[in-house]
């Protein structure tokens, strides 16, 4: 009998069944191996089987046997396992900057990774309070082409836009093209943000990339090195609070030794925290003095308080009062009727 044209894939097709329709739970015996494949127009026999098992795991693919009650051959070790794919979906569905179309199409990408049994399981629903998926679905070829502007090291050109109450597009600068020298990308509060050195105003800022539209990657190279030759972007991010900019100033902060831990978070491992008494500690570290900074003060309810430098201080005071004065005027209880 003549081999149909589809033997020369054999091998392709018996490892994509494997990978596919097999796991630990769910192995595969020889004949089903044999009607799967028949169903390509390939033939097969036994012996040919056991060969091209023992080929495939010559070549890397975790294939194993087992007999017993639920006999059969599936692969082992993947290169993803499934508690691994359930992380990256779960980070995929409950990220902002991933729109829902993109979510899904990511999703459907990441089952491929586990045997279709394994599938199922894949199917969750990761609720995040107060999650808001972006509309811009040209983030995804943003990202791309500043990884190529950064590895490049050449200046880049944008338009940067807002939207106004009813969600068009309004440009910044009257639509003029900002010139920047891309230094990387920060993920922060579920946004992407450019971190660049701005040729009009030769300092370091930063965008959210989500905003940026018709980016084009210069021939120009890269500035900013003669002005910031030591230049961190891990302390530029843990110094510009929510990314919004202000001044960047030394601060003394004292805090409960119980709430050392938020500081970490925030700050990182290797700031120093100096005991303060039983109860406190201090900590002196650059920041830049924001509302965003101010607000992260205030929420943790006078547990970490800022006490130096007084311009710091002042400029807290000042932020809070103006909050006050956004208030509306306190309305007095009514007084309950007597019997």
């Amino acid at each position: 009998m003549a081999k149909s044209t589809n033997q020369k894939t054999k091998l392709l097709h018996l490892r994509h069944m494997l990978l596919r329709q097999t796991d630990e739970d769910h192995p595969l015996t020889v004949p089903q191996m044999i009607e799967a494949l028949a169903r390509q127009d390939i033939r097969a026999e036994r012996k040919s089987i056991y060969d091209d098992l023992e080929a495939l795991r010559q070549f890397g693919l975790d294939v194993q046997s087992r007999k017993g009650k639920n006999p059969g051959w599936f692969v082992g070790g993947r290169d993803f396992e499934l508690p691994e794919v359930k992380l990256l979906m779960d980070a995929v569905q409950s990220s902002r900057f991933i729109t829902q179309k993109k979510s899904d199409a990511l999703i459907r990408k990441l089952e491929g990774l586990a045997s279709v049994h394994q599938a199922g399981q894949l199917q969750r629903q990761v609720y995040v309070s107060g999650r808001i998926k972006v509309m811009n679905e040209s983030i995804y070829y943003n990202v791309d082409k500043l990884h190529t502007a950064i590895a490049g090291q050449k200046a880049i050109t944008f338009q940067y836009f807002d939207l106004d109450i009813a969600r068009k597009k309004v440009l910044r600068q009257e639509g003029k093209r900002y010139a920047v020298s891309p230094y990387g990308l920060i993920w922060n509060s579920e946004n992407y943000y450019l971190v660049a050195f701005d040729h009009a105003h030769q300092e370091m800022r930063h965008y959210r990339v989500d905003k940026m539209t018709e980016i084009v990657v210069t021939c120009m190279d890269r500035e900013g090195r003669d002005r910031y030759p030591a230049f961190h972007l891990a302390e530029y991010g843990q110094k510009h609070f929510g990314m919004y900019g202000g001044q960047e100033m030394k601060v003394t902060l004292r805090g409960r030794r119980d709430k050392a831990g938020l500081v970490w978070d925030r700050f990182g491992q290797d700031v120093i925290l100096v005991p303060d008494g039983e109860e406190y500690f201090t900590v002196t570290l650059p920041v830049v003095i924001s509302p965003q900074f101010f607000g992260w003060l205030l929420g943790l309810g006078g547990s970490v308080t800022l006490i130096r430098p007084r311009d710091a201080v002042n400029a807290y005071r000042r932020c809070l009062a103006a909050a006050l004065e956004e208030l509306p005027p306190a309305v007095q209880p009514v007084p309950e009727p007597e019997n």
